[in-house]
């Protein structure tokens, strides 16, 4: 089978770096935990664990060591418990996350109410409002029904959301009329690369892969794009989850990735799909 694979796809810096410090600091400290899972992949969550990395969901847990903040980070009330505990801390939050957590501390601090365009479950989205003592998290257009128009609003985006849900909330924020606003974008670079140049691909294929965890947001992102190209799109972790039969008739496929997705998952992927002959 011809297969193509999307210009940008798999780790991205943040996720590389969160990797490498985690491997250092199992090397140096031995006793680490991860405050939730470090990245959203299971396969590269599972082999650190090999390694001695124990993922936890409650700082309560840990005792004694070392505590990894994973790539999405953590709030400010957790550092500080974490501190107030006498752990020692390797941070893996990503750069742009730390930016963005900066952000929406500053502009509490400046007056404004702060909200933050996003999915209330994610990690990311957590930690970054966990950095603000006076901020909303909207997930969509109904959810500003309740917003005062006539306060300082600062707007800022969950990092792997896409352009056009943010211009989306971006226009409906400005119709409404708020009597002052600040807004900041937000979102990764990176991430866009990867939407742009997965939703070119999606166009030419027959049907299109995208691979990585199933709760990893910047992959869902992905999948999402790509389904409205292409309704022969399919998210999957990897090979193993692969059903052959919706191969059938297809002769030109498009694999994509997320950004936590480690190259050999996609190597690997792509490799045997390129061994199987097409109908």
């Amino acid at each position: 089978m011809e297969v193509l694979v999307a210009e940008k796809c798999g780790f991205c810096r943040g996720v590389t770096d969160a990797i490498t410090l985690a491997h250092e600091t199992l090397k140096e400290k031995g006793e680490v935990y991860s405050l939730g899972p470090i990245i959203h992949n299971a396969d590269v969550v599972n082999e650190l664990a090999s390694e001695g990395l124990e993922t936890v969901k409650s700082i309560d847990e840990i005792k004694t060591g070392t505590v990894l903040i994973r790539s999405h980070g953590a709030t400010l009330k957790e550092i500080e418990y974490i501190k107030s505990k006498e752990l020692d801390i390797a941070d893996a939050t990503c750069v742009l996350v730390k930016r963005v957590q900066k952000i929406c501390q500053q502009l509490n601090e400046d007056g404004y109410k702060v909200i933050m365009l996003g999915d209330k479950d994610h990690p990311e989205v957590r930690a970054i409002v966990g950095f603000g003592s006076n901020v909303e998290i909207i997930g969509d257009i109904s959810d500003l029904d309740g917003l005062d128009i006539h306060g300082k609003l600062g707007v800022l985006c969950q990092t792997t959301q896409s352009p056009g849900f943010f211009g989306k909330m971006v226009d409906e924020i400005i119709q409404r009329g708020f009597s002052e606003l600040k807004i900041i974008n937000t979102l990764c670079r990176e991430a866009i690369k990867r939407q742009e140049s997965a939703v070119k691909l999606c166009r030419k294929v027959d049907i299109m892969f995208v691979l990585g965890g199933l709760h990893s947001a910047n992959t869902i992102k992905l999948a999402e794009l790509c389904k409205k190209h292409n309704n022969q799109t399919f998210h999957l972790q990897n090979w193993q989850e692969l059903d052959i039969k919706t191969l059938s008739g297809k002769k030109l496929a498009g694999v994509t990735a997320g950004a936590s997705t480690p190259d050999r998952v996609i190597n690997e992927f792509v490799e045997k799909l390129r061994a199987i002959e097409s109908d």
